[in-house]
């Protein structure tokens, strides 16, 4: 973890790793710590990072960053301020921007004011104006939990909102909302967050963007981004197969494919077949392995749930790995999230 500096002092976790194009995936409700430790999460950095070099910060008053209460405005020059020190800290010139939820407009507002320090821009999930993007009513519910009960707001979020009610990395990730930071804080973001409009700023993007939609009936409206997509000077929509509102979970080879291939060429191939781990044939027992590979549970772990010896997971791991043609952990559980071994 390496920290930065605000140009209002506060301080600013993040983190570099991987090689190839730079891509900053843009924080909400974030703590990166924490969420290194959900196994789908894990896997998707690490396979984003076999070609891109990838930033992730927690903005102020969430995870390694300062969280103090008293951070004052939390409004989109705040979150510029975020972005702009780690850059500068990391000394990075030029870099594509993944804008996700709440981060969209700050991405937007980003690219607008200082265009020659912005490749791409890739948004998901949030919009130009965030009280379109609030505006759901499963968001207002969710939203009224933040004072009444954080900790239930961090699991309601995690299911009922981002789909992880049945997948493996479900506790992890609300367990990284739990610990992002305090309620307090959480609701001077949110409640910021219902005047942040940067429509006006829209023509005056001059990097492609690539706007993405993978959100059901309950969600925000796909018009909201059809919008967007027409707003910018250079844009282009692509709307997701699934339901779930989020990226990196029902199909984590197309989304990642689909992100990397933006970033390094400005091109969306969505039209190319999904890239698949290759797989298939799993014995029952090769299975549960694989289910609590996915749970991130440790081989020592894994062998005391089963009843059976640490050599024998790893008998077991080695040959799942062959039949599925899993390099590594990371692989076995983006595959584990794929075939929905759960």
């Amino acid at each position: 973890m390496h920290f930065a500096r605000a140009e209002d002092g506060v301080t600013i976790g993040y983190q570099v790793f991987g090689q190839g194009p730079v891509l900053v995936w843009m924080p909400s409700l974030s703590n990166i710590a924490a969420q290194w430790r959900i196994p789908a999460m894990r896997a998707v950095y690490e396979a984003l990072a076999r070609e891109l070099t990838i930033v992730l910060y927690d903005g102020r008053g969430m995870g390694a960053s300062d969280r103090r209460i008293d951070l004052g405005d939390l409004g989109v020059d705040a979150h510029l301020r975020d972005l702009r020190a780690v850059l500068d800290d990391a000394g990075i010139r030029t870099a594509s921007l993944l804008g996700y939820y709440h981060a969209a407009a700050t991405a937007i507002a980003f690219a607008a004011r200082e265009p020659e320090r912005v490749e791409r821009l890739i948004l998901f999930g949030g919009a130009a104006r965030m009280r379109e993007a609030m505006r759901p009513a499963q968001t207002q519910a969710l939203l009224s939990l933040v004072e009444q009960d954080w900790g239930l707001f961090a699991d309601a979020a995690a299911t009922a909102w981002l789909g992880w009610d049945k997948a493996a990395s479900g506790r992890w990730t609300a367990e990284a909302f739990r610990t992002a930071t305090t309620a307090a804080v959480a609701q001077a973001w949110f409640s910021a967050a219902a005047d942040i409009d940067v429509t006006g700023e829209l023509a005056k993007v001059r990097a492609p963007a690539l706007v993405l939609h993978r959100q059901n009936e309950q969600q925000i409206p796909v018009e909201v981004f059809r919008r967007l997509a027409d707003d910018l000077p250079d844009a282009e929509l692509v709307e997701l197969p699934g339901t779930t509102p989020t990226l990196f979970m029902e199909d984590a080879a197309r989304d990642i494919r689909l992100v990397t291939d933006f970033v390094i060429s400005g091109r969306a191939s969505r039209g190319a077949p999904a890239p698949r781990i290759p797989g298939g044939g799993l014995t029952p027992r090769e299975g549960e392995v694989l289910t609590l590979v996915a749970a991130g549970e440790s081989n020592a772990e894994i062998g005391r749930r089963l009843g059976i010896s640490v050599h024998t997971v790893e008998r077991h791991l080695g040959n799942l790995y062959r039949k599925i043609g899993a390099r590594g952990r990371a692989d076995a559980v983006a595959y584990a999230m794929t075939e929905n071994y759960q």
